[in-house]
């Protein structure tokens, strides 16, 4: 197969976000109205045409990143610096588009407009908001059935949308342009993030950069699409790194800022509380006390002096479940669910909604069954098979918040994005890397860049999965059938020892 140098594959990367924000111009997700006059829609051909182009520019990011990716596991790839220009050259197109993949956006608008207005977000959904209110044109936008949805995120990220709404007085574009700021700086955190927690682990940060920031479906769908799972990520990661350097109130504190964002981030505390039992000494009560209550009780002094002062009100803690009630295909809790309560009702005439919720909860029961036990795996207490090394607690925090995902009532793809910072830092080039590395080049194809969710994707994202399951097991492969290494990894940073866990 052709080679390219790391430049070329920076160019040509950089060529094909070039196409996708283009394309997104006329095939992006359009606001329902728009006075600038910048994001209007096209003639039927010209969206079909910009649509075409724009995933055209997505395999040219996805073919560059994968090669750019075996050229790091070679040790071609230049180190951080280079692939840190990278990033920059692959994100910037990006930055002027329109919402990509998704209208998500359209609704963080929409309710941060609803709290400077003075309406409930967490009782009623952007509808609400009147022709002459700040954010009607973003509530126009929203998504059909988000349209009267309460809004499942937590009250940080809801004051961070309401300060854009006030400084742009809730016009479209600009509160758009505002949101893609708050997403850009979650994408360099989160990149910052990812290489202290990889050099506090003596792994390659080249490789962990590549898998946790360059990664396309986190350029299409935190740069493009603004997603606040971006955003959650980087505070939950910054609170990991400060876990592992010894400073566990303040890491508390961040991950439950990454819990007011969106409530999953939580997952990470009981991993925090695992860093600390193995470095703390004396008798076990005293152990556990310091390792899970001092962590739980700090983050959740912090959610609650954050929901007082934003004056939305604890509601956010009740409209955790609204995302279950929207089923996307992506779930195996929610297909299955559903699959067993139409075979109750042809059988049995049963109403099948119940016979759904049930399988969603055992779902979530056994994600939580896998959470506990990869807590109890790295903590000394459970060894996961015998002889196999001690896993860490960060990786054990990628492995928990993907089993999450897979076993949610409600999945996307740019949920994959929340265990695989964590597993990008600790095993980019694993087994799991890998298998990571080949979803995310198949996902970034099952939305149309118009958010919707064309059956088509579906094939497609099957057909990537099995051509990148190939190439990843030949790339695999070096001279003579032998595996390719990674470069071998740098020792831990002399300047915090205590990061490094046993």
């Amino acid at each position: 197969m052709w080679t390219l140098s790391a430049v070329g594959y920076r160019r040509l990367g950089a060529a094909g976000s070039v196409a996708v924000a283009v394309g997104g111009i006329a095939a992006g997700r359009l606001p329902a109205r728009d006075p600038w006059g910048m994001w209007v829609p096209h003639g039927s051909a010209t969206t079909v045409a910009a649509a075409v182009l724009a995933y055209l520019g997505l395999t040219l990011l996805v073919v560059s990143w994968w090669r750019y990716g075996r050229l790091v596991a070679r040790g071609a790839a230049g180190g951080v610096r280079e692939t840190l220009v990278t990033l920059v050259w692959w994100a910037a197109p990006l930055v002027l588009a329109p919402p990509l993949h998704s209208a998500d956006v359209y609704s963080y608008v929409a309710q941060g407009a609803m709290v400077l207005e003075g309406h409930d977000v967490y009782t009623s959904g952007p509808s609400v908001l009147g022709p002459d209110e700040l954010g009607a044109d973003a509530a126009a936008s929203v998504g059909g059935h988000w349209t009267d949805t309460p809004a499942p995120y937590g009250p940080v990220f809801l004051v961070l949308a309401k300060a854009v709404v006030g400084v742009t007085d809730g016009r479209i574009v600009p509160a758009v342009f505002g949101m893609r700021l708050v997403a850009l700086a979650a994408l360099a955190l989160t990149a910052w993030a990812t290489l202290r927690i990889a050099r506090a682990r003596g792994a390659s940060e080249t490789g962990a950069l590549w898998l946790g920031a360059l990664n396309p479906l986190m350029l299409i769908h935190v740069v493009g699409g603004m997603h606040n799972d971006g955003l959650m990520i980087a505070l939950m990661l910054t609170g990991v790194v400060c876990a592992l350097h010894g400073r566990w109130i303040l890491a508390s504190a961040l991950v439950a800022l990454a819990a007011t964002v969106k409530s999953p981030a939580a997952v990470a505390l009981l991993f925090i509380g695992v860093l600390v039992l193995r470095r703390t000494s004396g008798p076990l009560l005293w152990r556990l006390v310091k390792a899970f209550a001092v962590p739980a009780l700090v983050a959740g002094a912090v959610a609650v002096v954050a929901t007082l002062l934003s004056g939305t009100g604890f509601g956010w803690l009740r409209t955790q479940s609204v995302a279950a009630t929207i089923h996307t295909a992506l779930s195996a809790s929610s297909d299955i669910g559903l699959g067993l309560g139409e075979l109750t009702r042809l059988l049995f005439g049963w109403d099948p909604d119940p016979v759904k919720r049930a399988v969603q909860t055992l779902g979530l029961a056994l994600a939580l069954a896998v959470i506990g036990y990869a807590a109890l795996a790295t903590s000394r207490s459970v060894r996961p098979w015998r002889g196999a090394p001690l896993p860490h607690p960060v990786h054990a925090l990628g492995v928990a918040l993907l089993a999450l995902v897979a076993l949610s009532p409600m999945v996307q793809p740019w949920y994959l994005l929340w265990g695989m910072a964590a597993v990008s830092a600790t095993a980019w080039n694993g087994r799991l890397g890998r298998i990571l590395a080949v979803l995310s080049a198949a996902l970034v194809y099952e939305t149309h860049p118009d958010g919707s969710t064309p059956a088509y994707g579906f094939a497609v994202v099957a057909a990537v999965c099995v051509l990148g399951a190939v190439l990843s097991r030949r790339s695999g492969r070096g001279q003579g059938g032998e595996p390719f290494r990674a470069p071998a990894p740098r020792a831990p940073a002399a300047v915090a020892p205590e990061a490094i866990t046993r």
